[in-house]
């Protein structure tokens, strides 16, 4: 649940997400206009990659399920298409989750591939862009003897439509994950969204 939302308000996409999704936080909502979407835009697009260790702070205070807490055994980034991390020079979800990844003490497991590079998500409707991103990932045969029977936490900055946190996640239980959570730093809103998000 992003800052500003309250206890029960419902979201676009959490009553579609698998059963092997456990939980989805993010710590705030992405309006455009405000500090977090100002936050994003200098680690994307302006490289300022020391903006993750407030990220992460804010990330790390965020409110689990106890099973969660107890559970979580990794921290997953979502990988970025190879042109995209070599025009950027850098993974920002890799970056986010590796300041992250001391709050929680656990390791940080760079377990995700892409298969294929995809178009980007950004002016796709929610239903292309779920098969924009189906399979598009799988998981690095480094990492699969480490993902078994384990509860993986996938680290993302921003989540519109979760259809990205989805198709990672059911990389990884495919990978032999038993069960995946997610975090990112921003929820942007999606079309059709049942409350005004709040910044």
């Amino acid at each position: 649940m992003p800052t500003g939302a309250e206890p029960g308000d419902p979201c676009r996409w959490c009553d579609v997400l698998p059963p092997f999704i456990r939980a989805v936080r993010s710590a705030a909502w992405l309006t455009g206009r405000g500090t977090a979407s100002r936050i994003v835009h200098a680690l994307k697009y302006d490289g300022w990659q020391d903006i993750t260790i407030g990220m992460a702070a804010e990330m790390a205070r965020l409110r689990w399920p106890a099973d969660v807490l107890r559970e979580r055994a990794w921290v997953v980034p979502v990988p970025l298409t190879s042109s995209r991390a070599r025009e950027r020079g850098f993974n920002q979800a890799e970056v986010l989750a590796r300041a992250l990844a001391p709050h929680w003490g656990i390791p940080l497991l760079p377990a995700l591939l892409r298969t294929r590079m995809p178009v980007s998500q950004t002016r796709l409707t929610p239903g292309e862009r779920v098969v924009n991103v189906t399979r598009a990932f799988t998981v690095a045969p480094a990492g699969a003897s480490d993902l078994t029977g384990a509860h993986c936490v996938l680290v993302d900055d921003v989540v519109t439509t979760a259809a990205t946190l989805i198709a990672c996640a059911a990389a990884l239980v495919d990978g032999g994950a038993r069960i995946v959570s997610c975090v990112t730093f921003g929820r942007a809103p999606a079309i059709g969204d049942r409350r005004s998000p709040l910044e």
